[in-house]
């Protein structure tokens, strides 16, 4: 394949995403593939600052696909927002002979992918983040496996929540979107699904659905709470205060980010990062790597950003009458 690129390099920024490694991987070889020299810059925008930057072949990302995390690391780096700091990193990849860059992450990391684009580095964003907030694409890496941890989780706790006659309050992460505790509380059978989205905060509501359900039988009431609404132990002791039922918050936090990824997280996060090595080769530059209607493809970094997604309808409505 024909190319200006010689050397692509590839960083991690933000949160960490089960999926990651397989990007990082699939960057790496088919790159090599293309002919094209790879570095791995650790540690995220941050990394690229203190110049802690790797060479990377084919062996390096051996035996990376199957494990959590990335192999690169990941962290915030407030310098990187600023004009001084996107200039500096911009110099840091000249000086390394990086003329591509794959920036793996949400949409902050796209913000800093689109600065080192305006500053002359080629660079293509690939969306990993669990929460699936970023609006051009139908998948992000991560969530997948996210949505599984939870909803094993979700499964153990219902079944002690049943043992003891409780109602029990499950936060989920997704920051302020809903994804996760939509799918989780379709996934689990949970009486309710509370939603950044659509929550109006009628709490009263909920007290009314766990005393009719008590009424018609049921042993135990299992709400799904969105990290964007939170606050969900003074939520259990209002419940509790109100209803007369036992009532416990659990907090999945931080393990929804862990574990091995599942096949479709290494299947899809394959795909794209083997689509940015092709598309940087390729001369293209400040776009992200999308999977819409079935494919995948490349959008503007601006025009994805300016993108608004929200919970679909329809799939709400369903969630609330399987839940009746």
């Amino acid at each position: 394949m024909a190319s200006k690129i010689k050397t692509i390099g590839v960083l991690t920024s933000g949160g960490d995403a089960p999926g990651m490694n397989a990007a990082i991987r699939a960057v790496v070889r088919k790159a090599i593939c293309n002919g094209v020299k790879v570095k791995g810059i650790k540690k995220g925008y941050q990394g690229l600052l203190n110049e802690e930057i790797i060479d990377m072949d084919a062996r390096s990302v051996s035996d990376t696909i199957q494990k959590g995390g990335t192999i690169l690391g990941t962290a915030r780096c407030l310098e990187f927002k600023t004009e001084a700091g996107q200039k500096k990193g911009a110099e840091i990849c000249r000086r390394h002979g990086i003329d591509g860059l794959v920036v793996i992450g949400g949409d902050g990391s796209y913000r800093g992918a689109q600065a080192m684009s305006r500053l002359g580095i080629n660079t293509i964003g690939l969306p990993g983040t669990i929460d699936l907030d970023i609006a051009c694409t139908e998948y992000t890496i991560g969530f997948d496996t996210a949505v599984n941890t939870a909803m094993q989780a979700i499964d153990k706790v219902r079944d002690t929540s049943s043992s003891h006659e409780r109602c029990s309050i499950i936060e989920v992460m997704g920051r302020n979107a809903g994804y996760i505790a939509l799918w989780c509380g379709v996934g689990t059978g949970a009486e309710d699904i509370l939603l950044p989205e659509k929550y109006d905060y009628d709490e009263q509501q909920l007290i009314n659905n766990i005393i009719n359900n008590r009424k018609k039988g049921k042993t135990h009431h299992l709400i799904i709470n969105a990290e964007g609404i939170g606050h969900s132990t003074s939520m259990a002791k209002r419940i509790e205060a109100a209803t007369g039922v036992e009532t416990r918050a659990t907090i999945l936090g931080y393990m929804q980010r862990g574990g091995s990824p599942t096949c479709l997280d290494r299947y899809y996060a394959s795909i794209m990062g083997a689509y940015a090595a092709d598309i940087l080769c390729a001369g293209s530059s400040n776009r992200v790597v999308a999977y819409k209607h079935g494919e995948f493809v490349d959008y503007d970094i601006e025009e994805a950003l300016a993108m608004q997604k929200e919970i679909p309808e329809y799939h709400y409505q369903v969630s609330k009458a399987l839940a009746t």
